[in-house]
């Protein structure tokens, strides 16, 4: 369950104070949770210094500056070095890494060597805001730090756009097959307009960044731009289709707050403004079949996250599951 940052802060000082922090923990959440705010704070707890964690002998961290804005193995293996080593303070030692979700599967295999094994009276943090691009045994080795917005996040047109197609579909009184593809071909729509907004955005940026150092730069680092920005342009499309995914398990995680709550009660609803639409699937479907639908979607969200998945198949599958 997601947590506000001052809330977890709180559970994790208990933790420390009775000597029980974990030796690594994933804090996740969207934009604007206070992620690297709680990572910088647990730093603090960790080495004994909470004025300026962050630039602590003892702290080290990492986070995407690559040409391609990856974290390659150079910087695992070189944080590992740094862990290897004796304490600056002769205390306890943290290693972070910003934007986990950047680490290529090099890195991501270095460092899984790291969690199995860690360096003697070391805390190891990740952040990030999509977990389900890290490697499952990543995750199983760490202890998730959920967080929560400040404040509802404003939805993304395509985000409307989707709940506009799920109202219609919750009104009819079964979906039969063509309808379910129907659906399947309305949601790929919303996926390449995102996939398109975000290669018009890196196109401009990068030629913009032509223009002002055409006369100063060589061929090779306009390519090492290209490649900069051909992964920015990945990574927004990636968060913007995992927000339409969290949309879609939203939808059926309000059809069974509905039904979870007892008569005349008004539960908690991340779309209230769909409440009755929810509320007419909850009376319809039965709570197995509602959850059946809302964990294809979060198999869906984990799947994309694998090396080689077929992006369309996966979908086509998690659509038939949830509405067929």
């Amino acid at each position: 369950m997601p947590l506000t940052a001052s809330d977890a802060l709180s559970l994790l000082r208990n933790a420390h104070a009775q000597d029980r922090l974990a030796h690594a923990y994933l804090i996740t959440g969207p934009s604007g949770s206070g992620k690297r705010q709680l990572a910088t704070q647990l730093c603090g707890l960790v080495v004994g210094d909470e004025k300026d964690p962050i630039h602590h002998p003892d702290v080290h961290t990492i986070e995407p500056e690559s040409k391609s804005r990856r974290i390659v193995i150079e910087q695992i293996r070189e944080l590992e070095r740094e862990l290897q080593m004796r304490s600056a303070r002769g205390g306890r030692k943290a290693g972070v890494i910003f934007d986990a979700d950047r680490l290529q599967q090099q890195a991501s295999n270095a460092f899984l060597k790291t969690l199995e094994e860690p360096p003697a009276r070391t805390h190891l943090i990740l952040v990030t805001s999509l977990p389900d691009q890290l490697l499952e045994t990543i995750l199983s080795r760490c202890i998730e730090v959920p967080l929560h917005p400040i404040g509802r996040p404003a939805l993304l047109p395509r985000q409307e756009e989707l709940l506009g197609i799920l109202k219609q579909a919750s009104q009819r009184p079964g979906t039969e097959i063509p309808q379910v593809f129907g659906l399947v071909r309305e949601f790929q729509k919303l996926l390449s307009q995102a996939k398109e907004t975000a290669q018009a955005w890196g196109d401009a940026e990068l030629k913009v960044e032509e223009q002002k150092y055409k006369q100063i730069a060589d061929s090779k680092w306009f390519e090492e731009r290209e490649d900069y920005y051909k992964a920015l342009v990945e990574a927004r499309y990636v968060g913007e289709r995992s927000r339409l995914l969290e949309t879609l398990e939203a939808w059926w995680a309000d059809v069974l707050r509905h039904q979870a709550m007892a008569e005349n009660a008004a539960p908690h609803l991340d779309f209230p403004a769909f409440a009755a639409d929810t509320a007419a699937l909850a009376t319809r479907e039965n709570q197995e079949s509602a959850l059946r639908r809302s964990a294809a979607f979060e198999s869906l969200r984990e799947q994309l996250g694998n090396p080689g998945i077929q992006e369309p198949l996966a979908i086509e599958v998690a659509f038939l599951k949830a509405f067929g």
